[in-house]
């Protein structure tokens, strides 16, 4: 398994092992670097873990050449039954570093922005077929694939997995306090929002964050004016450097300052637990511009229904029953979402909905068997 981080790609965890439990023997390449929480989880598991010669950063100077010939080398060494790749910057330098190697390559792909740029998108018609598989993460990026010219047969579109059983409902005691934690009366509407910042992309989206935070600030402050009491949890700190810029300028923009309440909108860092914002919240809310199941999954695992744009595979995450769906970039339609979610607050109905949001969850996205599916597909490669 080849990824471009320590620390993100958690989802490939249970597919690793899946894996081992069927008796696999499998290495995970990882960028030179610190401890990261991938790195750590696969140490837990006594997983091999191989420093990638590349750094997966693609500039053209010889360094790169050098370290793409460095993992090749590894990988030569390695001889690998199959090589599984996630993230667009790692399925590059795999496909490149593993020319005229025996491996079967099967990419799975995480979201569909980086298909959404015509550049890429063009480069991705010829390079995909190094694959063997196209795994892609849900159905709205497996039809991007067959659009591009890749064979149905050779595109699976599998879900990542979600962990029903540290994701699911909180009780009542759980929910009483985490709302008393962020300061909130049994009668305050509560939406949150739990996602990075990420930086403007000039590649993609006209220079906006994908994530929509600006959106639903937008959409927020014109909800207040009818429920000036509602407040609005945001979880999550800039990706990166650039990403927190631009979170700093998205504050300044919209007057959140640090402390609680303030404009209806409390901004936390990525340090609290997910679940105590859930927990508190009666609502999620995922404005993306580019996504694939964002935050909706876990959201919905513990309850929470959701309000979601018609962005990427968020659609795959909610029913009429269940949720809502609204145009992207549409502060309007997001705007009489939040009221009628209010709505269903007041009247006492908007946790049945939760309830069904949970049952769609389990139901469409649950870990193990989303796991078992991507076993299936790499033993299926290696038979072929």
């Amino acid at each position: 398994m080849i990824i471009k981080t320590d620390d993100g790609g958690r989802w490939t965890v249970p597919q690793l092992d899946e894996l081992r439990r069927r008796g696999h023997e499998v290495v995970a390449v990882l960028p030179p670097g610190s401890e990261g929480q991938l790195r750590k989880a696969l140490h837990d598991r006594g997983i091999d873990v191989v420093q990638s010669g590349f750094d997966f950063r693609f500039r053209p100077t010889p360094a790169t050449a050098a370290g793409l010939l460095r993992l090749r080398g590894q990988l030569r060494a390695l001889a690998p039954d199959v090589l599984h790749y996630h993230l667009y910057a790692s399925a590059l330098a795999a496909r490149i570093a593993s020319v005229g190697l025996p491996a079967r390559r099967v990419h799975m792909v995480p979201g569909p922005l980086f298909l959404e740029s015509p550049l890429i998108r063009t480069v991705e018609r010829v390079l995909c077929r190094r694959d063997e598989v196209v795994i892609s993460g849900s159905r709205h990026t497996a039809t991007l694939y067959r659009a591009i010219g890749m064979p149905d047969s050779r595109v699976v579109p599998v879900h990542y997995g979600t962990d029903v059983e540290h994701f699911s409902p909180p009780s009542a005691a759980y929910r009483a306090a985490c709302r008393d934690a962020f300061g909130l009366a049994d009668t305050t509407f509560t939406a949150c929002m739990v996602a990075y910042v990420y930086p403007p992309k000039w590649l993609t989206h006209r220079g906006r964050g994908i994530k929509g935070h600006d959106i639903l600030l937008t959409a927020w402050r014109r909800f207040r004016r009818d429920v000036p009491d509602a407040r609005l949890i945001l979880l999550g700190g800039g990706f990166d450097a650039a990403g927190e810029a631009y979170r700093q300028q998205l504050m300044r923009r919209f007057g959140v300052t640090g402390e609680r309440g303030r404009g209806g909108v409390d901004w936390h860092e990525s340090t609290l637990d997910v679940r105590d914002c859930y927990a508190a919240a009666d609502v999620s809310v995922s404005p993306s511009l580019s996504e694939n199941h964002g935050a909706a999954r876990e959201a919905g695992a513990m309850g929470v229904p959701s309000i979601v744009s018609d962005a990427g595979a968020l659609p795959e995450t909610v029913d009429p029953s269940s949720g809502w769906l609204v145009p992207r970039d549409d502060v309007d339609a997001l705007v009489a979402a939040l009221h009628e979610a209010h709505a269903e607050f007041l009247a006492g109905t908007l946790r049945h909905r939760g309830a069904l949001s949970r049952e769609l969850v389990v139901d469409r996205f649950a870990e193990g068997p989303a796991a078992a599916a991507v076993a299936d597909v790499l033993e299926r490669v290696v038979r072929r």
